[in-house]
């Protein structure tokens, strides 16, 4: 659980931009544990959202508090997948976390929802509840590229989104193989942060003089 609120800023960025941006960061930040050799990694993430598509639409009229729910797994490896809370509140964002195993996670995505009442996971717990009283449901499957580098002083972490695809075939969410379609032609940095950023990412990345974004790769999946 992560219970500090990051800041996050997300920005446009252009082929060129990122090929010169990745090549400067490769010596002064660690690349994140997951990459592979190419240099980055695969996300699938599954959002939750209800008949109303709260999420969505709170995210597209700009409420400064929110929350989403996702599950969660790296390079098609579904032997860890994680239940995500996300939220946003006062400018801040906040993630918790917790393990599902994958024999959960098909129940959950066959709508047996009973698998979720574990009174030793809170988080858990809470999904089952809102999926209760909110009419949560698995909704969007998002897949994309990710690569990733850290630097220990203010815990920052720069991401570099690209090749992002969805399917709505939910029940598909544990098959690798499941047929997806383009979503967003776009590469995405994310830079997140906790109380301050250093000089040195700051004048790399060239923060202020780029345009910030309130790009949602949930959002975008599900307006194509």
């Amino acid at each position: 659980m992560n219970e500090k609120g990051r800041h996050e800023h997300k920005i446009y960025v252009n082929t060129s931009d990122f090929m010169q941006l990745s090549a400067k960061l490769k010596y002064i930040a660690k690349p994140d544990e997951n990459v592979l050799e190419d240099g980055g990694y695969k996300i699938r993430s599954l959002y939750f959202d209800n008949y109303t598509d709260k999420a969505v639409v709170e995210k597209l009229s700009g409420q400064s508090k929110r929350e989403k729910f996702r599950l969660r797994y790296y390079n098609d490896d579904t032997s860890f997948i994680r239940l995500e809370r996300k939220s946003k509140a006062n400018r801040l964002c906040y993630k918790e976390s917790a393990v599902i195993t994958a024999e959960q996670c098909e129940s959950l995505l066959l709508g047996n929802y009973d698998c979720l009442k574990l009174p030793d996971s809170p988080l858990l717990m809470e999904l089952y509840t809102k999926i209760r009283y909110q009419n949560l449901r698995p909704k969007n499957i998002v897949d994309y590229r990710r690569e990733a580098y850290t630097y220990h002083a203010g815990n920052v972490r720069i991401t570099f989104d690209s090749n992002i695809r969805t399917s709505n075939s939910v029940v598909g969410f544990l098959n690798p193989a499941l047929t997806t379609i383009p979503a967003a032609n776009a590469i995405i940095m994310e830079i997140k942060y906790d109380g301050f950023l250093p000089d040195i990412i700051r004048d790399i990345l060239q923060i202020g003089s780029r345009n910030q974004t309130e790009f949602s790769k949930y959002v975008v999946a599900r307006l194509v």
